[in-house]
């Protein structure tokens, strides 16, 4: 009887610690499905880490919040976007009511809200696509848009208001007005050898943000990349069409045309731009 217990148990436990191994190995090596933050939940390829930037913003950027892994991409509406086979991952950033933040609304959002919790009001000042320089200094002092002589100007109409309502007004109309073009107007260019977390690549019609960056020790680089699209969704951490993980070679960028997802990017290929 003991010794039939005894081997009861023993199989029981061999039953229990491969089952254990199993669930353990039952997602990808770049994936931690409990991490609750960009970089604890995006594993670097082997060979390859975070780089200390010395830049709040790159952790800012990596400290994101995240959804719960297997969350779906949901529109402004609440819907489900259609596309649900194109994303790793969900930020747990609020896309709105209104069809307002799609791509470089996303990549703005995500900058301006660091600025405006970081106390950097004074950088928060960005152009429209027609070329008028719309800054939160001025919608805070009551100044709001107005359209006169087939001109669009900024005028005095409302009372100073800096709290946290009035700079997400201040975020919608910044939607509504700026675009993929003003935003590669005002953004410097850099190189790939200066790619960080919290850049965009960008070229006609989209904007893809660059979510993080790792390297290894020659300096090779690869990253994540995070959209919202056309409707205004939810931002999604991008799978990768060319390999089986989401991190990006960065050599991609040299070639064309560059391809992700959702969009091609045809020859001579995107930029890379640092969001000021």
């Amino acid at each position: 009887m003991k010794w039939g217990s005894l081997i009861f148990t023993m199989l029981w436990l061999n039953i229990l610690t491969i089952g254990g191994c199993l669930a353990q190995e039952s997602h990808p090596k770049w994936l931690d499905p409990k991490g609750m933050t960009v970089e604890s939940r995006f594993v670097p390829p082997q060979g390859f880490s975070r780089i200390n930037y010395n830049d709040p913003y790159v952790d800012y950027m990596r400290k994101l919040p995240m959804l719960p892994d297997g969350s779906p991409v949901l529109l402004f509406n609440g819907e489900l976007k259609p596309a649900q086979n194109h994303h790793v991952g969900v930020l747990d950033v609020d896309v709105g009511d209104r069809d307002l933040q799609q791509c470089s609304d996303a990549a703005q959002r995500l900058r301006t809200d660091y600025l405006f919790q970081s106390n950097q009001h004074d950088k928060i000042s960005y152009h429209f696509v027609n070329g008028m320089n719309f800054s939160w200094n001025q919608w805070k002092q009551g100044y709001r848009v107005k359209r006169e002589d087939k001109k669009t100007v900024m005028v005095k109409s409302a009372k100073p208001n800096d709290s946290l309502d009035s700079f997400k007004s201040y975020q919608k109309m910044l939607f509504m007005y700026a675009g993929v073009s003003s935003v590669m107007k005002e953004s410097p260019v850099i190189s790939i050898a200066d790619l960080r977390p919290g850049d965009a690549i960008a070229g006609v019609g989209h904007l893809i943000i660059v979510l993080d960056v790792v390297e290894d020790a020659q300096g090779n680089k690869k990253f994540l990349l995070a959209q919202s699209y056309i409707p205004a969704q939810q931002i999604e951490v991008l799978t990768n069409p060319n390999a089986a993980t989401p991190w990006y070679d960065a050599s991609l960028l040299q070639s064309c045309p560059f391809i992700t997802p959702e969009w091609v990017y045809d020859c001579p290929g995107p930029a890379i731009y640092r969001l000021l």
